[in-house]
């Protein structure tokens, strides 16, 4: 799962962002709402979290100019506002919740799950690859009906490599994806997790899902005739 979090408050925003990642989301952030509307316009988002107040132009403002757009993402707004006519005023410009700051980071990943589960037009389907399953909305993984327990970083890679199936990965992808970050030195660290992941999903299998492809990265789906 991929959020566009825009929030002009680079604390708050790096704190929400860390809880996300921690969940296994990959989040890319914006301080701005011009900023927050170039990323919308380049990248696919599963959902995002717009804050009312930015510098340059009010979350409604930047909500209203995304649907006009054509984006269908769900969009979930952050306020200290809580009059209703505000609410309404955020719902009318085309978003799908309204959380009322402060609140518990609880109650956001429960809001986003929510509006994801309300988008018909965002909402994740369950991706298969042979005997494999994942869940986006639920983060179940299972092989042949096992359950395959992984760390959220984990998680991460196989959803990645799933939504790429057939496809090599470069390691340098991944790091950017999944940790967001394409320092050299992260490589050995996505080997290592690649590695672990393997193990998880293909031990006790007859049929190898997860395979290197030497200097180039790793590839997802049945072994090459």
């Amino acid at each position: 799962m991929r959020i566009l979090l825009i929030e002009d408050d680079q604390e708050a925003a790096l704190l929400l962002a860390k809880g996300l990642r921690e969940e296994g989301w990959v989040v890319d952030i914006a301080h701005s709402g011009e900023a927050g509307d170039e990323m919308a316009s380049v990248n696919t988002y599963d959902a995002i979290v717009l804050d009312w107040m930015l510098p340059d132009r009010d979350g409604v403002a930047v909500c209203r100019g995304l649907r006009q757009s054509g984006l269908q993402a769900p969009i979930l707004i952050l306020t200290a506002r809580d009059a209703v006519e505000d609410r309404v005023l955020g719902l009318n410009a085309g978003a799908d919740d309204y959380l009322t700051k402060p609140f518990a980071f609880a109650e956001l990943l429960a809001r986003l799950h929510a509006i994801l589960r309300r988008s018909e037009l965002t909402r994740p389907v369950l991706l298969t690859v042979e005997d494999l399953t994942l869940d986006p909305l639920s983060h179940q993984v299972m092989r042949a009906g096992r359950p395959v327990s992984l760390t959220p970083r984990e998680y991460a890679i196989l959803e990645t490599l799933m939504r790429h199936v057939g496809e090599v990965v470069s390691r340098s992808y991944l790091g950017e994806h999944v940790w967001e970050d394409e320092r050299d030195s992260l490589m050995n660290l996505v080997d290592v997790h690649v590695s672990h992941l393997r193990r998880k999903v293909d031990q006790g299998s007859l049929t190898p899902l997860i395979h290197t492809v030497r200097g180039r990265g790793y590839r997802l789906g049945l072994p090459p005739p």
